[in-house]
């Protein structure tokens, strides 16, 4: 077991044949499951020491090992790691430049320790978040007013050819 003192590193594995061993070792733990409660997973390193794992890191690993099944690679970083522009915006899924647009605004902090912006993943993370909760928030307020309005009872048929001539008139205008 690796002591408190280990050193912490950014580092991405790439997949390999035996992460789909334990993917399959999991899912027939899983299959298997009666009604006698199952000893707790542990880690047994090489000299027969081992330890409990907590449920949260189980479920961890087993998230690593189905990527690595599934052919992609894993990154496992700290999360006071800062990231390049690109990288973020990669994380984002977003230009660069739409990125830098967006720090600059104040929308997601950053630093500038020398001539390049340097963003932090928890404030990435956090800025992602409160991104998808607004996404949600906008689609339960479309959700509701639909069913207000009755456009639910609707005629599909009806609201193809209304947005059709919608589209239309939107066009030749």
């Amino acid at each position: 077991m690796a002591s408190n003192s280990a050193q912490i590193e950014d580092r991405t594995y790439l997949p390999e044949t035996e992460a789909a061993v334990m993917v399959d070792f999991f899912a027939a733990q899983k299959a298997r499951r009666t009604s006698t409660p199952e000893p707790l997973p542990r880690l047994v390193a090489a000299d027969g020491t081992e330890v409990v794992l907590p449920g949260r890191v189980h479920e961890i690993l087993l998230q690593v090992a189905t990527a690595m099944k599934a052919g992609l690679a894993v990154t496992v970083a700290p999360h006071h790691l800062t990231l390049s522009t690109q990288e973020a915006a990669d994380l984002l899924g977003i230009a660069r430049t739409t990125l830098v647009r967006m720090l600059e605004s104040g929308a997601i902090p950053f630093e500038k320790p020398n001539r390049h912006r340097k963003v932090k993943l928890v404030d990435l993370l956090d800025y992602r978040e409160h991104q998808r909760s607004r996404a949600e928030e906008a689609l339960a307020d479309m959700v509701a007013d639909t069913e207000r309005l009755g456009l639910y009872q609707a005629d599909p048929e009806a609201v193809r050819l209304a947005l059709k001539a919608a589209r239309t008139v939107r066009t030749s205008s």
